[in-house]
């Protein structure tokens, strides 16, 4: 007689029909993610990524996720004397996440790499460590972001770039030049204003020094505040204006950043977010006086694109969940992944899933090719990020909660890990610029912005002719912008990012894919909800396609 062992007996029962951990996994096995790196110019990066999403999956990297989640960062004012300090302390979890996502080159360092694709690579990474938790991403993403708006003003971009774009985590607060490496946050919006910059009150009064002011004021949602320097608007005398500021300045004393308090956020609860108050601040102009949104607007770029990529990651890696507990579970005597509504449900995830990913890689890729100077993909990339920006990061909370219904019960406990992630799918949508925000600007880039327009029906025409319901839509979309409004902005952008995502997949996808997208996104088979793919779809190249392990 064959005895289990103790910890797999109980006094009442088996433990059975219960799904294996997923880790170890590999956050790599994403046949679109490694598609788009090739086809975007990063192919020479695919050992890389492989090797990181590996280590991504394993069991470690999970843990530190998990880690990190639980124990939430704490802010300690002033030290055991009475000191002002306005430190963040963090769980050594967020210290190993950190340590890699810098080392692998997930902040600054595609600035300092000439080779085509870098920036691709950094968001295919960005695609498969971010299995492993959300929230350190935000400084990550930041760091990335602030570079080009400090060339600026080149003679602060000589001193700091190469330490923003270094490749080592350097998490103590001391003088930026005596590190090896820095992290960059920023502080834009007020308690009266929002995403409204223009109204920000924080006020910068020039020093007898040239290009040193002296900053106060608050702000109301600077995540972060751990990083060593931040990008600030204030308005100065000539109006509002970006600056640097250190928080510990070059003399060895602490810089006035008091931090009032740490958000209680709903989730993203890994990443401190703070408001910090400003009192005689120490800071340097960035860019001429009255240009603040100017010298910002690349950086708004850049970090929205990451919302496009961390809501692409966040549906893969709940996806991958999901499909890992049908594999494994079963009931009415199948396993759910035999079951055809149960596979109904999780291909239309995947087809959500992977047409995210490949608009997240071609954003990628327009931005390095803009970086390089290519004047028409600066174009797609101006209009096109802000509209992948809007539907991609629209489309996450309800994707995030199907996929944690496919697990049902055990979904809904913290354990399971499908909490966190669906905590975390509003963020990315209200982060860089709101629904709204975000529809509207690209009405301003359609009418303000020359080429913007061309370039995106540019880059639909390269799948004109290869299926009808896509032309269709083509043709309604040029129709809708003629009668384009404030009050239908969300409307045209939905139309606009569907009919883009299933462009790219006609053209890169296999057809069981770009043919069950075009039905349904945009040929209207379709119902209200995941799980209504219509009956002639081919579930088994899909799922075979998108699951890790096939089907």
């Amino acid at each position: 007689m064959v005895t289990k062992p103790a910890h797999e007996r109980s006094t009442t029962h088996d433990v059975t029909n219960q799904a294996p951990p997923l880790a170890p996994y590999d956050a790599c096995e994403d046949t679109a993610l490694l598609e788009g790196l090739r086809r975007e110019g990063a192919g020479w990066a695919e050992e890389d990524i492989r090797r990181l999403g590996f280590r991504a999956g394993s069991t470690e990297a999970q843990d530190w996720g998990d880690q990190a989640n639980r124990h939430e960062p704490v802010l300690r004012t002033h030290d055991r004397y009475g000191n002002r300090v306005d430190e963040v302390e963090f769980h050594p979890s967020w210290h190993h996440l950190m340590r890699v996502a810098v080392a692998e080159g997930l902040a600054g360092a595609p600035w300092a790499d000439d080779r085509p694709g870098a920036h691709v690579v950094r968001t295919a990474g960005g695609l498969v460590w971010g299995h492993t938790e959300a929230g350190h991403g935000c400084p990550t993403s930041m760091t990335y972001a602030a570079v080009p708006a400090l060339r600026r003003q080149p003679e602060l971009a000589k001193v700091y770039e190469p330490l923003l774009t270094g490749r080592e985590y350097d998490p103590v607060l001391r003088v930026p030049t005596e590190k090896r490496g820095l992290l960059a946050g920023m502080g834009m919006t007020e308690k009266q204003g929002g995403s409204d910059v223009r109204t920000n009150t924080t006020a910068a009064t020039p020093t007898a020094e040239p290009g040193v002011y002296t900053l106060r004021g608050h702000k109301w949602f600077t995540s972060a505040p751990m990083c060593d320097v931040f990008l600030v608007l204030a308005q100065a005398p000539g109006g509002l204006s970006c600056f640097l500021v250190p928080r510990v300045l070059p003399d060895g004393s602490r810089n006035t950043f008091r931090i009032q308090r740490l958000k209680d956020k709903l989730g993203n609860r890994s990443n401190a977010s703070s408001e910090p108050e400003f009192d005689g601040t120490v800071a340097w102009l960035v860019g001429p006086e009255g240009q603040g949104v100017k010298t910002i607007i690349e950086m708004v770029n850049c970090t929205r694109l990451d919302c496009v990529m961390s809501s692409a990651t966040l549906m893969r890696k709940t996806l991958v969940e999901a499909g890992h507990h049908a594999r494994h579970r079963s009931a009415f005597g199948a396993r759910l992944l035999e079951q055809p509504l149960m596979r109904n449900v999780l291909a239309d995830l995947a087809l959500e899933s992977e047409a995210a990913t490949t608009l997240t890689l071609r954003l990628a890729g327009a931005a390095d090719r803009a970086v390089r100077g290519d004047a028409g993909e600066s174009a797609f990339r101006r209009i096109a990020t802000a509209v992948g920006k809007y539907w991609v990061t629209k489309r996450g909370p309800a994707f995030t909660a199907e996929a944690l219904e496919c697990l049902g019960g055990n979904g809904y406990v913290e354990e399971s890990g499908m909490p966190r992630h669906y905590r975390e799918a509003p963020l990315l949508s209200i982060w860089e610029g709101s629904g709204n925000v975000n529809a509207l600007d690209v009405l301003r880039a359609l009418s303000r912005e020359s080429g913007a327009g061309d370039a995106l029906f540019a880059e639909l025409a390269l799948a004109q002719g290869a299926d009808a319901r896509l032309d269709a839509a083509v043709t309604r979309l040029k129709g809708r912008l003629s009668e384009a409004s404030e009050t239908g902005a969300r409307r045209l952008v939905e139309h606009m990012a569907l009919t883009l995502q299933a462009s790219l997949l006609v053209r890169h996808a296999p057809a069981p894919v770009a043919d069950a997208f075009c039905a349904t996104r945009l040929g209207g088979d379709w119902g209200h909800a995941f799980g209504t793919l219509p009956d002639g779809a081919d579930l088994d190249a899909i799922l075979e396609r998108a699951l890790p392990g096939g089907v």
